[in-house]
């Protein structure tokens, strides 16, 4: 593996390298025309700023977005976004990634949803052949994103990046949070989506719902929690947990566990021992300064788990994936104004992706008759 130090950043070939990635990714098509128009003296700019070692990260432009449920995002400005991809792409997947275990599903390149969704299959078919009985221990963690404590996160990439300038440029962009103006534009927002929530001709029981919604976007706390949209934070929000993976693997001897993000079941026939684990995963967590929340259970695959976007249900010794409630009633939405003659095309050309991982087909052609 090649030696990563600050001078291995200093390349205009790896700026030129994520500004173009970023560019081929981008919605924001205004901001890289922007860039672009001036690209030679932008980008050089950026690798000023990197070989002067004076950056700070700048102000995010943040907004809130509706669907599919009301959230915050945080867009960087075309500087602080190349740098961060910079680091991500030479620094953070190379170093991180080799930690992480296999049940680790989330964020990592040929792996995502579909490989949590195998991975579940392949676990519940090899437990029923000699179990009557599969359980699961789901956990999720309480406004996992907002939690993530700075000071445990710089101190456990402390003990894997040697390098101090680019420890320091790192430690710029998880504490970019802690600028008093991120909360108060939070606020803002919130206080206006309020508003307009309000003279929407909507139903009292839609308007309450999505107040509920907007209420739960809560505010940053002081070295308290990671930028939402930021190509840093998944990573490191993954590697976060890293030592709890390990410890449920080597220490719980937990051998059918799938983590996605800060979502996350362990799968064992004994319903007594998975109470065990629950009570050592919160011990663990709390080291972490993180809470389970209320979604968290010890469920019976007969009976139904929901997880990773679908509900996967055991019966007679056959293990149905079922689309989940929440996006039945969003895809049920979307095609409520679509003629029955085309629905079907509709629902395979937008939903394709997730309707081809499920027992979908029935659901398809009851929706088109």
């Amino acid at each position: 593996m090649k030696i990563i130090n600050y001078e291995y950043l200093l390349d205009i070939d790896k700026l030129n390298d994520v500004f173009y990635t970023i560019k081929k990714n981008s919605k924001h098509r205004e901001k890289i025309l922007k860039f672009s128009i001036f690209y030679t003296s932008n980008i050089f700019n950026v690798m000023q700023l990197l070989k002067n070692k004076n950056y700070v990260h700048g102000k995010y432009n943040i907004f809130i977005i509706k669907e599919p449920k009301y959230r915050i995002i945080m867009s960087e400005c075309m500087s602080d976004k190349i740098i961060n991809h910079l680091v991500s792409k030479y620094v953070l997947f190379p170093l991180l990634e080799r930690k992480l275990i296999d049940s680790n599903v989330a964020t990592r390149e040929n792996k995502g949803t579909k490989e949590g969704i195998n991975k579940l299959k392949k676990y519940i078919n090899k437990l029923k052949e000699n179990n009557n009985k599969i359980y699961i221990l789901k956990c999720d963690i309480t406004k996992f994103f907002y939690s993530i404590d700075h000071q445990i996160l710089l101190y456990k990439l402390s003990t894997i990046i040697k390098d101090v300038d680019i420890y320091n440029l790192i430690k710029s962009i998880i504490n970019s949070t802690n600028y008093d103006y991120v909360n108060e534009k939070i606020n803002e927002l919130k206080e206006k989506s309020r508003e307009e929530i309000n003279n929407l001709k909507i139903s009292s029981k839609e308007k309450t719902l999505k107040l509920s919604q907007l209420d739960k976007i809560p505010n940053y706390k002081y070295n308290k929690g990671l930028p939402i949209g930021n190509m840093s934070s998944q990573i490191l929000a993954i590697y976060y947990l890293n030592d709890l993976d390990h410890f449920i693997k080597e220490k719980l001897k937990i051998k059918y566990y799938i983590r996605y993000m800060d979502d996350f079941i362990l799968i064992h026939p004994d319903k007594e021992y998975l109470k065990k684990c629950l009570y050592h995963i919160e011990k663990q967590l709390n080291n972490l300064k993180l809470k389970l929340n209320s979604k968290t259970q010890i469920i019976e695959i007969h009976d139904g788990l929901s997880f990773l976007g679908y509900k996967f249900i055991l019966k007679n010794k056959r293990l149905y994936t079922l689309i989940n409630s929440k996006v039945k009633r969003k895809i049920n939405k979307s095609i409520k104004n679509i003629s029955k003659e085309k629905r079907k095309k509709f629902l395979l050309e937008r939903y394709n992706g997730y309707l081809k991982h499920g027992n979908v087909k029935g659901y398809i052609y009851k929706k088109t008759n």
